[in-house]
């Protein structure tokens, strides 16, 4: 498979989903500026960032693990991005999402989350391209120290520290590091001094995004700190809240997502401290995910949930993929590994990424390419449509297939074929990986 293209691609699903106004050198033709009037409450500016899924809303807690997760991968494999030709894209998809974060944190102790329709349940109800939907109701919910978000804002604070790391190594970055690294370190101290699950104070999220915990971000934080600024107090930090909170227990289920860092804290905990015993923790990891316990499609998919199937399966295979780069296990994860992403790009016959391979998803769960070229009108009617959508989402990483393999490429079954910012994520870090070990840099 041509994971360059794949890479390529991957970058050009962020771009497709970016809200605000776009830049010159848009290289979306179907999309133009939209949701212009994104205010907080005494009128910040809250244009700019990325819509969700398929849908126009602006969920904090995804969006801003998702930049952690992509800031990674610029981090650890600068070299492959770079001889594939899609550093600067890659750089500008994470500076896209912290300029948004940036605005949205207005005060130290006060973060917006979420700006959509009045709620998000009432953003699905329309279906139509985001330039053409009315942006003059679209509310902004935010945390502050009377109703806080842990989660919510150790995870923007981490989506931050990791993308000071991505691109210190630009020319006349140094200032955007430094505003980054003072708004992550703000941040933190917000989560760590109120400590509140963030879909209580937001609870608009809590049907989409409902956190179960914020332990797992505070360490996260942490951890994204340490290496950002070397302040040997947020390792220290990490390393108690590790141990007390026993996070080198396995994932519940063995997922690792937006709601769930574990195993991305025992990755990060190898790569910070080196420490034998976290080895060990992602070494075990490793084994679960490959063991006859886990559950797998008779075509070989690991499946760890019915909805998105293909995200935990593409996050946990970028885990496996970083440990097998650390020396645990290479030969066996790497293969494994390998496997995964290859289930994805076509080996059962069919890829789930649209535009990539002969036979893709054509009509993925989402407004903005399934909406016919402007000025036509677009509603529900192309929703229900049995046509292809109208714009190749190139990029776009679909839900994934049910337990017997079988997939319905339909924008009705949203299960299956919707998109979504953190689907992508380890994804595209994933086929980076796989790219690195053929480059073998």
């Amino acid at each position: 498979y041509n994971y360059t293209d794949v890479l390529h691609k991957s970058i050009l699903f962020y771009e497709a989903q970016r809200s605000g106004r776009l830049p010159p050198n848009n290289r979306i033709p179907w999309r133009g500026d939209s949701a212009m009037n994104d205010r907080g409450g005494p009128g910040e500016d809250l244009t700019g960032g990325y819509y969700d899924a398929g849908d126009h809303v602006k969920f904090g807690f995804p969006m801003a693990f998702s930049i952690t997760m992509l800031a990674w991968g610029v981090i650890e494999y600068w070299d492959v991005y770079r001889t594939s030709g899609e550093l600067e894209a890659a750089i500008d998809s994470l500076k896209w999402g912290t300029d948004y974060l940036l605005k949205a944190h207005v005060a130290p102790n006060v973060l917006y989350g979420q700006v959509s329709f009045n709620t998000a349940t009432a953003d699905h109800r329309y279906w139509g391209r985001p330039e053409d939907m009315s942006s003059n109701n679209r509310p902004a919910y935010k945390i502050d120290r009377f109703k806080p978000g842990s989660d919510l804002a150790a995870e923007t604070a981490a989506a931050m520290a990791a993308t000071s790391l991505a691109i210190r190594r630009k020319e006349n970055a140094t200032r955007y590091v430094r505003r980054l690294i003072t708004h992550a370190k703000d941040l933190f101290n917000f989560a760590s001094t109120y400590k509140k699950l963030y879909h209580i104070s937001i609870p608009n999220a809590k049907k989409y995004y409902k956190s179960t915990s914020f332990k797992d971000e505070l360490t996260w934080a942490a951890l994204w700190l340490y290496r950002a600024t070397g302040e040997n107090k947020y390792l220290k930090n990490a390393e108690g809240k590790y141990m007390n909170w026993a996070l080198f227990q396995l994932p519940h289920k063995l997922r690792f997502s937006w709601d769930d860092k574990k195993a991305g804290i025992q990755m990060l905990m190898v790569s910070n401290t080196l420490k034998r015993g976290a080895q060990r923790t992602i070494k075990n990891y490793c084994s679960a995910v490959r063991s006859r316990n886990a559950n797998y499609t008779s075509k070989g998919l690991l499946y760890l949930h019915e909805w998105s199937p293909l995200r935990y399966a593409a996050n946990t295979a970028f885990i496996c993929l970083m440990a097998a780069d650390a020396g645990i296990d290479p030969t066996i994860n790497a293969a494994w590994g390998r496997r995964q992403i290859h289930y994805m790009l076509g080996d059962t016959g069919r890829s789930y990424v649209v535009g990539f391979g002969s036979r893709y998803p054509l009509r993925p769960h989402h407004r903005a390419s399934s909406c016919p070229p402007r000025p036509q009108t677009c509603n529900w009617s192309h929703k229900e449509s049995d046509n292809p959508n109208h714009f190749i989402l190139n990029g776009a990483l679909v839900g994934g297939p049910d337990y017997n393999d079988t997939f319905q490429d339909s924008r009705s079954n949203f299960k299956q074929n919707e998109v979504a910012l953190d689907y992508n994520a380890g994804f595209q870090v994933f086929g980076l990986l796989l790219q690195y070990f053929e480059l073998d840099i």
